[in-house]
């Protein structure tokens, strides 16, 4: 088959409901790409509860890639960055060895408003697996845009369309945000083995699948992949060399079962740094019962 589509299912993270798409049963990964959630749109009300943040956390052997459409989530971690993220900016955080950090709506509690995006996981190349944690911020100016024909699009990460984002990537990739027009007709790069598109709103086709939002497309290598818009479409591309079998359990990703063993137990033992400027609190080990104070908060 030239084509696979996957379904996004809806998980609940305690305030709001997100659309999990990567991993999927059947494919866990395109590319490099090992997790794609996508989030809201949701509107909270001025005053809304903390518990719709995201407390502490811990990650490994990846990098993440938070992307939004509305609103604005702030971002501490455990190597000492703050960073508010706007609509059509990129926060690229590399776990590598270990990192820790918070996703708080604060603005939202504030003034009230709507939160929209989404948030992907790229795995390190073996490699990379162990390197040193750090973040990045991108902006409009590191994040090249391009427009045809009513068609426009901004490179998030990686290569395409011969341009190149200046976010630190460490193997071959591309992660593209496209708006389309109803009629408008783009083919996804051709230079990478593991491509896809997920719809994250309108309506698109691909030969003869029909797309709706919330789903996912991924092209087989070598195949054609070209996409029109049925409707007005928000469209992310994605794909890239892939980097082998990668394991992942909560946070945690590894081409090592026994690392990620490791990493559940640092965690469970106060190990891993807290956020500097966030370490009042931290979310367990999904096993775990609730526990007291972090020893390093």
């Amino acid at each position: 088959m030239s084509f696979q589509l996957i379904e996004a299912r809806t998980r609940n993270l305690g305030g709001f409901d997100v659309r999990r798409v990567l991993p999927f049963m059947h494919r866990r990964m395109v590319g490099p790409f090992i997790f794609f959630d996508h989030m809201g749109p949701v509107r909270f009300p001025a005053g809304v509860s903390r518990d719709v943040d995201v407390r502490p956390h811990p990650h490994i052997g990846l990098s993440t890639l938070t992307y939004l459409f509305e609103g604005e989530i702030m971002h501490r971690d455990s190597v000492g960055s703050e960073q508010a993220i706007s609509p059509g900016e990129v926060n690229w955080m590399t776990a590598g060895r270990g990192i820790t950090h918070s996703e708080r709506f604060e603005r939202a509690r504030r003034e009230g408003g709507s939160v929209h995006g989404i948030q992907s996981w790229v795995a390190l190349p073996e490699s990379s697996e162990e390197t040193e944690p750090s973040f990045s911020h991108h902006g409009s100016e590191d994040l090249p845009a391009f427009e045809e024909a009513g068609l426009s699009g901004k490179v998030l990460a990686g290569a395409a369309f011969g341009l190149r984002a200046n976010v630190p990537v460490y193997s071959p990739l591309f992660y593209v945000h496209c708006f389309m027009p109803a009629g408008a007709t783009l083919e996804l790069p051709r230079d990478y083995p593991e491509r896809a598109a997920y719809v994250a709103t309108g309506a698109a086709r691909s030969a003869a699948v029909d797309l709706k939002a919330g789903q996912m497309l991924a092209f087989a290598a070598g195949t054609a992949a070209t996409l029109t818009a049925t409707t007005d479409a928000t469209v992310m591309l994605l794909g890239g060399e892939p980097v082998g079998e990668r394991f992942i359990e909560w946070n945690f990703v590894s081409s090592a079962k026994e690392r990620i063993a490791q990493a559940k137990s640092d965690w469970r033992g106060g190990r891993m740094k807290l956020p500097d400027l966030d370490h009042g609190e931290f979310i367990p080990l999904p096993e775990d019962p609730p526990a007291p104070p972090h020893p390093m908060s």
